[in-house]
């Protein structure tokens, strides 16, 4: 690849491979276990990758700017020619469900069908707040994102720096993703201290499509801590709605 992109596969279903898209503190490792249980629950083939600067991929290009889901939605499409996969299903969390939101509004003819888990559509206060609140926890949290990342210290700091900047609450992609016309699955917990149902609202008020998926006793990580509904809905959503042609 051009870029050194750290990737790794489960399963080796026919059709349409499902692509992991992970969230902003995450990388390949921190699914854990989920891709081969999502590959075994479905028959398909599951690809995941750590994004630049991630997991141990190559480091960040440059410093994240507001359009930096924008930018790695574009990459992602990069990345999958890279690969040979001229379509795919896309199984995005958090940061990586905008981004998969984003390749599917950028890149249409990319992406057979949505499943979101924690999607930001736009930016609700009770989500800066949190992230603002790990700032005193920083040096502790990335003791524990060094297992899994090259540089845990710039992951959290581009993170952190990003979604705090002054302007970033005006951040949305309601309107540049009312177009996707692929089927969608949003997964949202009650729990979650980054975000509310309201998510899920404005995501099916603009795109009609989607089914919601809502679980109970469930933070910001649905297939950790409800792993056993996740898994269940998305098998029957990929058997229902989606194709592996």
């Amino acid at each position: 690849m051009s870029v050194a992109i750290e990737t790794d596969s489960f399963g080796a279903g026919p059709g349409l491979p499902i692509l992991m898209f992970h969230e902003g503190l995450g990388s390949l490792a921190m699914w854990k276990d989920f891709p081969a249980l999502l590959a075994e629950e479905t028959g398909s083939r599951v690809i995941g990758w750590s994004r630049r600067g991630y997991g141990q991929s190559a480091p960040f290009e440059r410093p994240y700017a507001a359009d930096f889901m924008h930018r790695e939605a574009d990459a992602a499409a990069q990345i999958m020619d890279e690969l040979g996969i001229a379509r795919a299903h896309v199984f995005g969390h958090s940061d990586g469900a905008s981004i998969a939101l984003l390749l599917a509004a950028r890149h249409p003819d990319r992406v057979a069908s949505l499943i979101l888990e924690a999607p930001h559509i736009f930016v609700e206060p009770m989500c800066i707040a949190a992230i603002k609140a790990l700032e005193p926890k920083s040096e502790a949290l990335i003791a524990r994102l060094a297992r899994y990342h090259r540089d845990a210290r710039a992951v959290f700091h581009q993170w952190f720096h990003i979604w705090t900047d002054p302007d970033f609450p005006l951040w949305t992609i309601e309107a540049e993703t009312a177009g996707i016309s692929c089927p969608i699955l949003a997964i949202q917990g009650d729990d979650d201290e980054y975000g509310t149902y309201a998510q899920l609202e404005r995501l099916s008020a603009v795109l009609p499509q989607t089914a919601q998926l809502r679980l109970t006793s469930c933070r910001h990580s649905p297939h950790r801590d409800n792993g056993a509904d996740v898994l269940y809905a998305s098998a029957a959503f990929y058997r229902n709605v989606a194709t592996f042609s």
